[in-house]
């Protein structure tokens, strides 16, 4: 029997999963739900546990407008960027995700949601801003 906190959904229940008796290959015996989605995500964490993973990606202030990164960029201006999967990641490939993204250099300016990766290693996952950032640097 596993037993872990639900965290897909606001209520995060107490869940307990056993797998059913042999006649019922593949089911689970799901307790401790208050809810429908409680049941859904206690199935999802036992057969393909996903998680969203942000992290950051470097911001390429010199391709701006042509100005010299030196200069172009302001003082206190960010050098990274916060992005994350529009779509849960498998939790096998997490590791993976994010050295992706550390690689990638974003060109200025970017709106929340705007897609970074479009079809993340061909698994339909779309990495996205997490939020809006536009000319930061003082003439």
């Amino acid at each position: 029997m596993r037993i872990f906190t639900g965290i897909g959904y606001p209520r995060g229940c107490s869940l307990r999963i056993a797998p059913e008796p042999r006649e019922a290959a593949g089911r689970l015996a799901i307790t401790g739900n208050r809810c429908q989605r409680g049941t859904v995500y206690a199935q999802e964490e036992v057969r393909s546990p996903k998680r969203v993973v942000t992290a950051t990606c470097a911001i390429a202030w010199s391709s701006i407008e042509g100005k010299d990164a030196r200069k172009g960029r302001s003082l206190g201006a960010p050098r990274r960027f916060p992005v994350k999967p529009a779509l849960p990641c498998p939790k096998e490939r997490i590791p993976e995700l994010p050295a992706d993204r550390y690689r990638i250099r974003l060109r200025m300016p970017v709106k929340t949601g705007d897609t970074v990766i479009a079809d993340w290693r061909g698994t339909g996952i779309r990495v996205v801003a997490v939020r809006s950032i536009g000319y930061l640097w003082q003439d």
